[in-house]
C-alpha cells in the first residue's frame, strides 16, 4: 500500500504558495472585471491547474527515471506529429487535436517541463565536474536542448523556441560550463546572427524592422497610453477607457500589464514588479538546499529563468522596449495551457523539496527506523 510520511508537510514549502496566491487573485480580478465569461473560466483552470498540482506532487520524480525519459521522448513525437496532423490558426501549426474528444492542445507547452526534467535528470546522473562540463557532455545536452527548439521554431513559434534555448542555456550557465566553450559560442553567434536572421519567416523580420525602424504599431501605442494614463494611483473601472472602450487590444491575454496599471497606477505596477521579484529570488534560493542535489538545482534555476524571462519580455514589448511576440505574462494572462504549465513545474519543485529523503516513500516513519537501529 502506498503511504506518504507526515514528515513531508514539515519539508513543503509555504511560501511558493504565499506568493503565487496574490498573482494569480489579481489576474482574475482583471479578467472577470474586464469578461466575466473568461473569469469564470480562469477558476475553472485553476481548479484544475490545482487537481493536477496534486497529482503531479505526489509522482516519485526522482524514482523513475524512465517517466522522465518517456516524458520527454513522448513529448518530441508529438512535436514531429504537428508537423504532419496539426491544426492551423493564424497561420501558425501549433496545436494537436485528441480524437473522439475534440480537445485541441499545444506540445510546446508541454515540452517545457518534459525538457526542464530530461536536463536534471541528465545533469543529476552525471554532475559538472570542478571547471564546467567539457565538449562531450555539453554537445549531449545542447542536443537534447535544440531538437525540441527546432521543431517549435519550425511550426513556426519564434517566441517559445527561444524560451526554451534561453531557459534551458541559462540554466546550464548556471550549473557550470568550461568557459571556453561559451566563449567559442558566443562569437560562433555573432558570425552566424545574418544567416540566422536570412532564415526567419517574413512577418518575423518584418517585426524585427519594425521594432527598430519605425513608431510603435497600435497595439502597443494603446498599450503605452494606457500605462502612461493610469498615473500614481491609477483609475477606477469606468475611467480606464483604454480597456473599456477596447482600445487595447487582447487587454486579458498578451497585454494585460497595461490594463493592470490603468487601473492600479504607477504603485500597483512596482507591487507586481516586487511580486515576481520575491517568487523569482525564492526559486532560485531553493538551488542552495543542498549543493550536492543537482536535480534540484536544474529545475530551480530553470523554473526560475522561465518565470523572469516571460515576465520581462511580456512587459517589455508591451511598453515598446521589445518587439511584439505571442508570450504571456506568467500566471497573469489569460490562458489554461501556460497556467497549467507552470502548476505542473511547481509541484516539481514542492515534490524534489517535500520528499527529498528516501523514507517518505513506501518506507516506515524515519522516528520507528531510527528507534530500530538504535536498539
Amino acid at each position: 500500500m502506498f503511504k506518504i510520511n507526515r514528515k513531508i508537510l514539515a519539508y513543503f514549502d509555504y511560501t511558493l504558495p504565499l506568493l503565487i496566491a496574490p498573482i494569480i487573485l489579481l489576474s482574475w480580478f482583471l479578467i472577470n472585471e474586464n469578461n466575466e465569461f473568461l473569469g469564470s473560466k480562469v477558476l475553472v483552470y485553476v481548479g484544475v491547474g490545482l487537481l493536477i498540482f496534486v497529482v503531479v506532487f505526489l509522482i516519485p520524480m526522482r524514482r523513475i527515471p524512465w517517466f522522465i525519459v518517456g516524458f520527454y521522448c513522448v513529448n518530441v513525437a508529438f512535436l514531429v506529429l504537428v508537423e504532419f496532423f496539426g491544426d492551423t490558426r493564424l497561420g501558425a501549426q501549433r496545436w494537436l487535436e485528441i480524437p473522439f474528444i475534440h480537445f485541441t492542445f499545444q506540445p510546446s507547452e508541454t515540452m517545457k517541463p518534459a525538457l526542464i526534467l530530461m536536463i536534471a535528470y541528465y545533469v543529476d546522473k552525471k554532475p559538472p565536474p570542478k571547471n564546467g562540463y567539457k565538449l562531450l557532455d555539453f554537445l549531449k545536452l545542447s542536443f537534447l536542448i535544440l531538437l525540441p527548439f527546432l521543431l517549435v521554431l519550425k511550426q513556426p513559434d519564434l517566441g517559445t523556441a527561444l524560451v526554451l534555448l534561453l531557459m534551458s542555456f541559462g540554466a546550464l550557465f548556471l550549473i557550470g560550463v568550461n568557459y571556453k566553450i561559451w566563449l567559442t559560442l558566443a562569437i560562433g553567434v555573432l558570425f552566424l546572427s545574418p544567416i540566422l536572421y536570412a532564415n526567419l519567416h517574413d512577418y518575423q523580420k518584418k517585426r524585427i524592422v519594425d521594432f527598430i525602424s519605425k513608431e510603435p504599431d497600435y497595439q502597443v501605442k494603446q498599450a503605452m497610453i494606457a500605462v502612461g494614463s493610469g498615473g500614481i494611483y491609477g483609475k477606477e473601472k469606468e475611467e480606464a477607457t483604454q480597456a473599456l472602450y477596447r482600445f487595447l487590444p487582447i487587454a486579458t491575454s498578451d497585454f494585460i500589464f497595461p490594463y493592470f496599471v490603468e487601473r492600479f497606477g504607477f504603485v500597483g505596477a512596482i507591487g507586481l514588479f516586487i511580486l515576481y521579484a520575491s517568487l523569482i529570488f525564492h526559486i532560485f534560493s531553493m538551488s542552495y538546499e543542498n549543493e550536492k542535489d543537482y536535480f534540484l538545482k536544474v529545475i530551480s534555476y530553470c523554473i526560475g529563468l522561465l518565470i523572469f524571462i516571460y515576465s520581462g519580455v511580456n512587459i517589455a514589448m508591451t511598453i515598446g522596449l521589445a518587439p511584439v511576440v505571442g508570450i504571456p505574462l506568467p500566471l497573469f494572462s489569460y490562458g489554461g495551457s501556460s497556467f497549467i504549465t507552470f502548476m505542473i513545474l511547481f509541484a516539481v519543485l514542492e515534490n524534489l523539496l517535500a520528499f527529498r529523503y528516501k523514507f517518505v516513500y513506501n518506507h516506515t516513519s524515519f522516528s520507528k527506523r531510527a528507534l530500530s537501529s538504535a536498539g
